[in-house]
């Protein structure tokens, strides 16, 4: 098999061949290394190659193999994990120079139940500081790089792990998402990325495990391959409340067994908090609708005001990096990247009782998404108002340009539609729709009910089967 045709192969036909002992996992991790060390001077998309210890893992699963064993669903597949998760032995930087020394002593739950899986981690993945703009750069790392086009950003703050699956790089990463940084920039790179339902995946680090906004998941190139992480990373820890629910509610409903959606409502939300969406990216979605109309689904559009709280949201936000990173101020104001610094002086200026109204917003959204979603089965958006954004722009200040038009900064005219299931709690989907006139990929969101991110796949999946993508490629990877 060619080089390039391995590398784009999906995790799930990877691991069929492994476990038939038809692929070694040794030239698997030794193929994907090699590509590694070709594309990282040109992507930037890793922080921490883990090359030595990937092959052991890969000589340990060939001998797993050999022996019979029985194996994990990702058996030998390689994986990226997002700097702020921890590896054990490797750097855990957070995408800053404060922790440029961080070494963590253990696996993060979510790697061991990778591990477990029979995943082979091959690398610690970029991040922006603390993963805190939808851009993946900082002063302490560089630029990652759009594999599409060198020129953009595959988003953030899961852009490395983005750019390494794009360009072949591995399979599959894992990334987190706190204000949609699983989804933007799997919408940015052509890709497939998952934000489950608050307390599916627990979040064990979290510093507010009650008030949890933060969410880790799959980045892929396939429907299939992100179900079946996200299979793996489900499940409850004791240290995460949310995830003590005890229920497994992985089940399809009855509606999507088959490919007849005649009992299926999807409510179309063209715009949230975004004064504009690209006529690019609105057309693709009305295709992806029009798909599923021909599956016999109802589409609507929801016309219902929805206060979608974007200033709420940012009090939330920014107030925590307020709290958060004022004990690094007076060492390492200097390293720490700007964005970082202007969110957090943004955040200091919100009130008490400005924070306490937002956390009141926020179960408000939740009621109004509740009302939405007992009506309609998926409320089907864009992931993003346009394509992947230039690597200069400066989420601090730069307002974000839709068809000639100033639309904000990032989370105002870019990223809106993702921040409020964050806020919300319900899972939502990021899939590939198509290209947009400059050729970069676009993409839609699809959002589910509370426990349902099966549903949510497999609508997806009816998709990626009626408009296929995974077959595209970066034209340099």
């Amino acid at each position: 098999m060619p080089d390039a045709d391995l590398l784009f192969m999906p995790a799930t036909k990877a691991a069929a061949l492994i476990r038939a002992r038809k692929l070694s996992p040794v030239e698997y991790v030794d193929v994907v290394l090699a590509a590694v060390e070709r594309a990282q001077p040109k992507l930037n998309c890793f922080r921490q190659v883990l090359g030595e210890e990937a092959r052991r893992a890969a000589r340990k699963a060939e001998e797993a193999v050999m022996r019979g064993e029985t194996l994990g669903p990702l058996h030998g597949v390689p994986v990226s994990v997002k700097d702020l998760i921890d590896v054990a032995g490797a750097h855990t930087r957070h995408g800053s120079a404060i922790f440029e020394d961080n070494v963590a002593k253990a696996d993060d739950v979510l790697v061991q139940r990778l591990r477990a899986a029979g995943a082979i981690v091959i690398g610690k993945s970029t991040t922006p500081e603390f993963g805190v703009k939808g851009l993946t750069d900082g002063p302490s790392f560089g630029v990652t790089r759009n594999p599409w086009n060198l020129e953009r950003t595959p988003g953030g703050s899961s852009g490395g792990g983005a750019a390494a699956v794009a360009s072949g790089l591995g399979p599959i990463a894992l990334g987190t998402d706190g204000a949609g940084s699983i989804r933007g920039p799997a919408s940015c790179s052509g890709l497939v990325g998952l934000k489950a339902t608050l307390g599916a995946v627990p979040a064990d680090t979290t510093r507010d495990a009650f008030g949890n906004n933060v969410y880790a998941g799959p980045i892929t190139r396939t429907v299939t391959d992100a179900a079946i992480m996200h299979a793996v990373l489900t499940g409850p820890s004791g240290k995460d409340p949310w995830s003590q629910g005890g229920e497994d509610k992985r089940r399809l409903s009855p509606a999507l067994t088959g490919e007849d959606l005649s009992a299926i409502r999807i409510g179309y939300v063209e715009r949230t908090a975004n004064p504009r969406v690209a006529a690019d990216v609105r057309a693709n979605t009305r295709q992806a609708l029009e798909a599923w109309q021909a599956m016999g689904a109802e589409v609507e559009e929801v016309t219902d005001r929805v206060d979608w709280i974007e200033f709420e949201g940012r009090v939330l936000y920014q107030a925590n990096f307020a709290v958060f990173c004022a004990q690094y101020l007076p060492k390492w104001q200097n390293q720490m990247d700007p964005v970082t610094l202007a969110f957090m002086e943004r955040g200091s200026r919100f009130s008490l009782a400005d924070f306490r109204n937002a956390q009141f917003a926020r179960t408000g959204l939740f009621r109004a998404i509740q009302a939405l979603i007992e009506r309609y089965d998926f409320l089907v958006m864009p992931t993003n108002s346009r394509t992947a954004l230039d690597v200069t722009h400066d989420a601090a200040n730069d307002e974000v340009v839709v068809d000639g038009e100033k639309c904000g900064i990032t989370r105002q005219g870019w990223t809106s539609y993702q921040y409020p299931f964050n806020l919300t709690g319900h899972p939502a989907l990021a899939v590939p729709s198509g290209f947009g006139t400059d050729g970069l990929p676009t993409s839609v969101q699809i959002v589910g009910r509370w426990g349902a991110e099966t549903d949510v796949l497999r609508l997806g999946a009816l998709l990626e089967r009626a408009r296929p993508w995974a077959q595209h490629r970066p034209i340099n990877f």
